[in-house]
């Protein structure tokens, strides 16, 4: 497995961050605060999508997608596990994950993605990576991920079958700007593309113009912040999809506020696991 390199300029940068609005705080606090974040409860949410794009033959698809787990201090391995056995009691048809397993380190990052595999969804597990995977290294946690059994999918396309049919999924490595997120799915997606997962919502815009039926992302923690029963009012602020299912044309994206944290704090934003259902009509 290769060695990852560290520290990055990106890496660095991350530490810095994690010290300032985590660890810090946390030292501070005399751990107080780690104690309170842990002790909140992660959610499931159960959410029927519908698109007249999508397949009758995939009619009642049920997708299980996680995100964000951020493994590291804010996410010990068994919180992460419990969170996948909320998952996993839904006996989803297909697991998806949409990247950031990790907050810093990615040592670590195996048991967890184990643990994904060990749902055994019928259709198996996919992962793409986010911003914090790439972090450290993004090549390690890559073939974690490969040795796990997970089909990961950087920039790069599957298909599985769903009732004889073919059921054709893509992936796109993290890319930051709406620019860089159009150009990637453009150039992996085709017409024939069923679901596309992007750790940025930003990439649902060129999902929609080429009618791809279903976008599933992460990324934004849903602010973490919101207001009380307004997900899509948060902190935010950069994204205009930020938290739950939006809808472009028959395109339809859900972005999921996420496992995990980057700084410990969640104000009507709880941490969640979904389950999506998807129709055609």
């Amino acid at each position: 497995m290769p060695i990852p390199k560290r520290p990055t300029g990106k890496f660095r940068r991350a530490k810095a961050r994690h010290l300032l609005f985590t660890s810090g705080p946390n030292k501070l606090s005399r751990g107080r605060l780690y104690k309170k974040h842990l002790d909140q409860s992660i959610a499931l949410n159960s959410v029927e999508i519908v698109s007249p794009l999508w397949p009758k033959a995939f009619d009642g698809l049920r997708i299980g997608h996680v995100s964000d787990f951020h493994l590291g201090d804010l996410m010990p391995l068994e919180r992460a596990n419990h969170a996948i056995q909320l998952l996993a009691n839904q006996e989803p048809d297909i697991v998806v994950c949409t990247g950031d397993v990790v907050d810093l380190h990615v040592d670590k990052a195996l048991p967890l993605l184990e643990s994904l595999v060990s749902i055994n969804a019928p259709l198996g597990t996919m992962l793409v990576l986010g911003n914090h995977d790439e972090l450290d290294c993004a090549t390690t946690i890559g073939s974690m991920a490969i040795n796990a059994g997970i089909t990961l999918l950087r920039d790069a396309s599957c298909c599985v079958r769903v009732n004889g049919e073919p059921f054709n999924i893509s992936g796109i490595d993290w890319a930051k700007s709406s620019k860089r997120c159009n150009q990637k799915v453009e150039r992996v997606c085709d017409s024939e593309t069923h679901l596309l997962l992007s750790h940025n919502p930003k990439a649902f815009k060129q999902a929609s113009r080429m009618n791809i039926p279903l976008t599933l992302s992460g990324h934004t923690h849903g602010g973490q912040m919101a207001l009380r029963n307004k997900k899509g009012a948060n902190l935010a602020l950069s994204h205009r999809f930020s938290a739950g299912t939006y809808e472009r044309g028959d395109s339809r994206l859900f972005v999921t506020v996420g496992v995990g944290a980057w700084f410990p704090l969640r104000v009507n934003c709880p941490a969640e696991v979904a389950i999506l259902t998807v129709g055609s009509t």
